[in-house]
């Protein structure tokens, strides 16, 4: 995500939804130049992801990321990593998303996607219902919420579909690429030039 921003020294960046800071900070550590922005709607995800390497160097806010306070055009790159699975209106998350960012700035979405349709979706399908949550329960202690994030993956929107909600949003130019044998997508798209504040 962070490489498809391509960010340049001074720019201002903004992650969405940021849980424990991870492509906030890798942000800054690919450029310690830009000026990084961090919102989480969860007080405790923002003072754990606080206390990361360069935690002090980065503006972190909690926000709901479907009504952002920040003014228009505030950001040349607007990031998020699996907030549109957990929000009631994805279509409202990408315009504030896209509200916030600079004429030709860019808006990089990272979350899951249900397997595409070929001969490894029944392994796929197989891994998510009995792996994902005996790995929960091994490693975290917690079966429930890992068998929340695989009925979720299997139930959440194409990639497609979420491709046109951003276009739908005010985005042009919007593109997606699977990864993870398809279950994981990263979608870029940017604000129209013409769209001034």
């Amino acid at each position: 995500m962070v490489r498809l921003a391509d960010l340049k020294s001074g720019q201002r960046f903004l992650d969405v939804g940021t849980g424990t800071g991870g492509i906030a900070l890798e942000a800054l550590r690919r450029d310690s130049n830009i000026k990084v922005t961090a919102v989480d709607f969860t007080l405790k995800m923002i003072q754990v992801a606080r206390q990361g390497k360069d935690g002090d160097k980065i503006s972190w806010l909690q926000a709901d990321g479907q009504n952002l306070p920040f003014k228009e055009v505030s950001f040349d790159v607007v990031t998020s990593g699996y907030l549109i699975r957990n929000v009631s209106d994805p279509v409202q998350a990408f315009r504030e998303q896209t509200r916030v960012t600079a004429p030709g700035g860019k808006v990089i979405c990272l979350d899951t996607a249900p397997p595409p349709d070929n001969f490894l979706k029944p392994f796929i399908l197989l891994y998510l219902k009995i792996m994902i949550p005996f790995l929960g329960r091994l490693v975290a202690g917690d079966k429930n919420a890992y068998d929340y994030l695989q009925e979720s993956t299997r139930a959440f929107k194409s990639p497609e579909e979420l491709q046109k909600i951003m276009t739908d949003a005010g985005l042009e130019k919007v593109s997606h690429k699977r990864l993870m044998f398809g279950t994981q997508v990263v979608l870029k798209g940017s604000r129209p030039r013409d769209k001034q504040a």
